[in-house]
């Protein structure tokens, strides 16, 4: 049985298909996932998906591309959400350089303020960033990260950028970048975290994996993920699969 640590099956282009996207991914031993909200109309998507089904989970929080709509309305909306109970960590949150709808000192306080909010509330952090990977490592270190843990969602750095995360309490969660030809250095960090430190995830409807890339991605696609980071490992997949939801249930605290 696999989870996917992190999808956005609240996204509109899964609106008409949900329970069709569900079954699908049970077909591929996809079984559990976390699906992540990032502003007020995903956030409550998600926390409705969290609601109806047992084996859905729900990630929240706001997204660095969102930064300059924070206020202290969202963050007091955002702290009752966070209570409830399939609720499992706080995100995703970050930097976003690529982007940059933002300055960066907005982006960095609202970072900040969000970690602070995970540390009250004893969540786990998913986090994003985009082209700002030394920035969100200073920000996560000067924070004390170790607290409270979290996820490195979708990672796109080389082993060694990965051993600095991992030195900070982070999880390594890989997508379907890792399935990629040309993904060298993902393959590298893939092939180098320490098993307890490992997840997998889809991003769905973004990040597509071989051999669906460039087409709508689901979250049972998180097979071809754990089966790319077997391969990369020589592991079973059975053994990646079982390995990686051990490792979403303790961070998360989910008691099955």
């Amino acid at each position: 049985m696999i989870f996917d640590t992190h999808t956005h099956l609240n996204a509109e282009q899964f609106k008409d298909e949900i329970p069709e996207v569900i079954e699908r991914a049970k077909e591929l031993g996809v079984t559990e996932m976390a699906v992540v909200g990032f502003d007020t109309p995903t956030i409550l998507k998600s926390l409705e998906l969290s609601h109806a089904y047992k084996d859905i989970y729900s990630i929240i929080g706001w997204h660095p591309t969102e930064a300059g709509n924070y206020t202290k309305e969202i963050e007091n909306t955002l702290q009752t959400q966070l209570e409830e109970t399939q609720v499992v960590a706080l995100g995703e949150i970050g930097l976003d350089y690529y982007w940059m709808e933002d300055p960066k000192e907005v982006q960095d306080k609202v970072f900040r303020r969000q970690i602070a909010i995970a540390k009250e509330m004893n969540l786990p952090i998913s986090i994003h960033t985009r082209d700002a990977m030394e920035d969100t490592y200073k920000i996560l270190k000067e924070e004390n990260i170790q607290d409270i843990g979290g996820i490195m969602h979708s990672f796109s750095g080389d082993g060694e950028w990965a051993k600095r995360f991992l030195d900070l309490g982070m999880h390594i969660s890989f997508s379907g970048v890792v399935t990629f030809k040309k993904a060298f250095e993902v393959h590298e960090a893939a092939s180098i975290v320490p098993m307890d430190k490992l997840l997998v995830e889809t991003d769905a409807p973004y990040l597509a994996p071989m051999p669906y890339r460039g087409k709508r991605n689901e979250p049972g696609y998180t097979r071809y993920v754990v089966e790319r980071v077997a391969e990369l490992r020589q592991m079973t997949v059975e053994e990646v699969a079982d390995i990686t939801r051990g490792n979403a249930h303790r961070l998360f605290r989910i008691e099955k």
